[in-house]
């Protein structure tokens, strides 16, 4: 099950982002609304993209922690991601944004703290950086991330870049 991410825009300069999300009935709890654990999910690759986009090659920024406030129950369907750097040091990054629904209203928001790491040729092992950014990778992911894109985790970014 992938949660349909499509990139709209990607501004590193700024460290914003827009992303959509298709939610499916299947992401419906008994009471008929989309259920929190995806609307969390959504956010987590809405905000990671946003700082990711601004990484040189080499680098990747896994999330520490998530806070999600959920403010109304979302309905099946389209919904719009917008993330924001709000603070970066050169290792730890603080993120913002919010998820809305078809209608424009706020339907979760949340912030997020993230590690600015240097990814290594073995899997699961990195280490830190305090490489300033780039926006290389941001272009990439404009040319070679097809709209929509179906990536489920802002992972998928990365993986789809290193299988090129």
């Amino acid at each position: 099950m992938t949660l349909g991410w499509e990139l709209i825009e990607v501004d590193p300069d700024t460290g914003t982002i827009e992303v959509a999300f298709t939610a499916g009935e299947q992401f419906l709890n008994p009471a008929g609304v989309v259920q929190g654990g995806f609307l969390a999910a959504m956010l987590d690759d809405t905000l990671g993209p946003a700082l990711v986009a601004t990484l040189p090659d080499g680098q990747f920024a896994p999330t520490l922690g998530l806070h999600v406030q959920f403010l109304r129950p979302a309905l099946p369907g389209r919904l719009v991601g917008r993330g924001r750097i709000v603070q970066r040091g050169s290792e730890v990054c603080f993120l913002a944004g919010e998820l809305l629904d078809s209608r424009g209203r706020p339907v979760a928001v949340a912030t997020a703290t993230a590690r600015i790491t240097s990814l290594s040729k073995k899997p699961g092992r990195t280490r830190s950086t305090s490489r300033r950014p780039s926006t290389g990778m941001a272009d990439r992911m404009v040319r070679r991330v097809p709209s929509p894109a179906p990536m489920s985790t802002t992972y998928g970014i990365w993986r789809s870049r290193r299988q090129r």
